[in-house]
């Protein structure tokens, strides 16, 4: 057996810095990276452009994994892809849609900080 790739060392190094699974690492950067966009594009939650921000994070992570597994396993674990992008795409979905739906100006009318 081959020793685990760089990409594979840099995501069991943020397992063990964390403490998180590699599921809940997903939910994070995706949540995270949601965040930045918005932040970054100065956009509002109801945009597109912060979801495809995740997206496009998600799909290139994913196709470094492909690219791992191909020379490692000699298959791509495509299933294990999906599990990981609807993962990432999880809540970054959920803002999405409370924000394009007007639930979000519902919740958060009246509240003063």
């Amino acid at each position: 057996m081959e020793p685990p790739s760089t990409i594979q060392m840099i995501k069991l190094f943020l397992v063990a810095l964390t403490g998180l699974s590699k599921d809940a690492l997903h939910v994070h950067v995706g949540l995270g990276t949601m965040l930045g966009a918005v932040m970054i594009f100065r956009l509002e939650f109801r945009s597109f452009l912060p979801w495809v921000v995740v997206l496009v994070a998600a799909v290139c992570g994913e196709m470094l994994d492909m690219f791992d597994n191909l020379s490692s396993l000699g298959y791509w674990q495509w299933g294990m892809s999906v599990h990981d992008i609807a993962n990432t795409l999880f809540w970054p979905t959920i803002l999405l849609l409370l924000a394009r739906s007007g639930r979000w100006s519902w919740m958060t009318q009246g509240r003063s900080a």
